[in-house]
Protein backbone atom coordinates (compact mmCIF):
# COMPACT_ATOMS: atom_id res chain seq x y z
CA UNK A 1 0.00 0.00 0.00
CA UNK A 2 1.36 3.45 -0.67
CA UNK A 3 2.18 6.39 1.72
CA UNK A 4 -0.22 9.72 1.80
CA UNK A 5 0.68 11.52 -0.83
CA UNK A 6 0.68 15.65 -1.04
CA UNK A 7 1.01 18.54 -2.92
CA UNK A 8 2.30 22.07 -2.89
CA UNK A 9 2.65 25.78 -4.02
CA UNK A 10 5.47 27.56 -2.83
CA UNK A 11 4.46 31.01 -3.23
CA UNK A 12 7.71 33.26 -3.61
CA UNK A 13 8.70 37.25 -3.94
CA UNK A 14 11.69 39.53 -3.74
CA UNK A 15 11.90 41.00 -0.56
CA UNK A 16 13.92 43.77 0.92
CA UNK A 17 16.58 41.37 1.81
CA UNK A 18 16.65 38.94 -0.66
CA UNK A 19 13.53 35.85 -1.85
CA UNK A 20 10.91 35.57 0.61
CA UNK A 21 8.77 32.80 1.08
CA UNK A 22 4.63 32.51 1.84
CA UNK A 23 4.46 30.09 4.84
CA UNK A 24 1.49 29.22 6.70
CA UNK A 25 1.31 28.03 10.58
CA UNK A 26 -0.59 24.73 11.21
CA UNK A 27 -4.18 25.36 12.63
CA UNK A 28 -5.52 23.38 14.87
CA UNK A 29 -4.90 21.98 19.09
CA UNK A 30 -1.48 20.35 18.20
CA UNK A 31 0.04 23.32 16.79
CA UNK A 32 -1.35 26.00 18.68
CA UNK A 33 1.85 26.68 21.29
CA UNK A 34 4.80 25.76 18.87
CA UNK A 35 6.37 27.90 16.30
CA UNK A 36 9.68 25.92 15.32
CA UNK A 37 8.99 23.64 12.64
CA UNK A 38 5.02 24.45 12.94
CA UNK A 39 4.86 26.00 9.57
CA UNK A 40 4.46 24.77 6.37
CA UNK A 41 3.84 25.62 2.22
CA UNK A 42 -0.10 25.34 1.27
CA UNK A 43 -0.37 21.88 0.54
CA UNK A 44 -2.63 19.11 1.18
CA UNK A 45 -3.52 15.37 0.32
CA UNK A 46 -4.74 14.03 -2.79
CA UNK A 47 -5.74 10.60 -4.60
CA UNK A 48 -4.23 8.34 -7.08
CA UNK A 49 -6.40 9.66 -9.61
CA UNK A 50 -5.58 13.28 -9.03
CA UNK A 51 -2.62 15.18 -10.88
CA UNK A 52 -0.13 15.91 -7.98
CA UNK A 53 -0.27 19.61 -10.01
CA UNK A 54 -4.06 20.14 -9.86
CA UNK A 55 -4.13 18.78 -6.18
CA UNK A 56 -1.37 21.66 -5.42
CA UNK A 57 -3.53 24.25 -7.47
CA UNK A 58 -6.53 22.90 -5.19
CA UNK A 59 -5.13 22.89 -1.76
CA UNK A 60 -3.30 26.61 -1.96
CA UNK A 61 -7.27 27.60 -2.68
CA UNK A 62 -8.84 25.37 0.18
CA UNK A 63 -6.33 26.33 2.49
CA UNK A 64 -6.18 30.10 2.04
CA UNK A 65 -9.27 30.70 0.59
CA UNK A 66 -7.68 32.93 -2.32
CA UNK A 67 -6.90 31.90 -5.78
CA UNK A 68 -3.41 30.78 -7.20
CA UNK A 69 -1.69 33.76 -8.27
CA UNK A 70 -1.28 33.61 -12.12
CA UNK A 71 2.52 32.58 -12.82
CA UNK A 72 4.61 29.50 -13.96
CA UNK A 73 4.67 26.57 -11.98
CA UNK A 74 8.34 25.53 -11.35
CA UNK A 75 8.91 21.73 -9.79
CA UNK A 76 11.00 21.52 -6.97
CA UNK A 77 10.58 17.85 -6.31
CA UNK A 78 9.66 16.09 -3.65
CA UNK A 79 10.62 14.95 0.16
CA UNK A 80 9.60 12.28 2.59
CA UNK A 81 8.15 13.34 6.09
CA UNK A 82 9.41 12.08 8.99
CA UNK A 83 5.31 10.58 9.31
CA UNK A 84 5.86 9.05 5.98
CA UNK A 85 3.69 11.44 4.11
CA UNK A 86 5.71 11.96 0.64
CA UNK A 87 5.29 16.03 -0.34
CA UNK A 88 5.88 17.24 -4.21
CA UNK A 89 6.32 20.85 -4.16
CA UNK A 90 5.94 23.87 -6.68
CA UNK A 91 7.35 27.49 -6.66
CA UNK A 92 5.60 30.28 -7.66
CA UNK A 93 6.71 33.81 -8.26
CA UNK A 94 3.61 35.63 -6.99
CA UNK A 95 2.14 37.85 -4.06
CA UNK A 96 -0.84 37.90 -1.62
CA UNK A 97 -1.72 40.00 1.46
CA UNK A 98 -1.42 37.57 4.20
CA UNK A 99 -4.73 39.67 5.93
CA UNK A 100 -6.75 39.12 2.95
CA UNK A 101 -6.49 35.06 3.61
CA UNK A 102 -9.34 32.88 4.44
CA UNK A 103 -8.54 29.21 5.64
CA UNK A 104 -10.07 26.28 5.33
CA UNK A 105 -11.25 24.50 8.61
CA UNK A 106 -11.43 20.62 9.22
CA UNK A 107 -13.33 19.36 12.22
CA UNK A 108 -11.53 17.37 15.46
CA UNK A 109 -12.88 15.56 18.04
CA UNK A 110 -11.34 17.48 20.80
CA UNK A 111 -10.74 17.27 23.33
CA UNK A 112 -9.42 13.85 22.96
CA UNK A 113 -12.60 10.82 23.57
CA UNK A 114 -14.38 14.01 24.60
CA UNK A 115 -16.92 12.90 21.98
CA UNK A 116 -17.03 16.74 21.26
CA UNK A 117 -16.23 18.10 17.62
CA UNK A 118 -14.94 21.22 16.88
CA UNK A 119 -13.87 23.27 13.81
CA UNK A 120 -10.20 24.34 13.66
CA UNK A 121 -8.85 26.33 10.91
CA UNK A 122 -6.36 24.97 8.00
CA UNK A 123 -4.12 27.26 9.22
CA UNK A 124 -4.05 29.85 11.88
CA UNK A 125 -1.41 32.31 10.74
CA UNK A 126 0.20 33.11 7.27
CA UNK A 127 3.22 35.28 6.95
CA UNK A 128 5.96 35.90 4.34
CA UNK A 129 9.46 34.95 5.57
CA UNK A 130 12.68 35.21 4.16
CA UNK A 131 14.79 32.07 3.31
CA UNK A 132 17.00 31.84 6.46
CA UNK A 133 13.93 32.66 9.06
CA UNK A 134 11.83 30.31 6.93
CA UNK A 135 14.31 27.41 7.89
CA UNK A 136 14.15 27.99 11.05
CA UNK A 137 9.69 27.95 10.94
CA UNK A 138 8.97 24.99 8.57
CA UNK A 139 8.64 21.38 8.80
CA UNK A 140 12.17 19.41 8.91
CA UNK A 141 11.73 17.48 6.00
CA UNK A 142 10.46 20.58 3.76
CA UNK A 143 13.40 22.33 4.49
CA UNK A 144 14.38 20.72 1.26
CA UNK A 145 12.29 22.83 -0.60
CA UNK A 146 13.80 26.38 0.11
CA UNK A 147 17.50 25.12 -0.59
CA UNK A 148 16.19 24.00 -3.99
CA UNK A 149 14.42 27.40 -4.78
CA UNK A 150 17.16 29.33 -5.61
CA UNK A 151 18.19 27.12 -8.35
CA UNK A 152 14.77 26.99 -9.27
CA UNK A 153 14.38 30.95 -9.85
Amino acid sequence: MAGKQSAGILLHRSGPDGVEVLLGHMGGPFWAKKDAGAWSLPKGEYEPDELPEAAARREFTEELGLPVPDGELVELGTVKQSGGKTVTAWALRGDLDPSAVVPGTFELEWPPRSGRIQEFPEVDRVEWFPLDAAREKIVKAQAAFLDRLPDAL
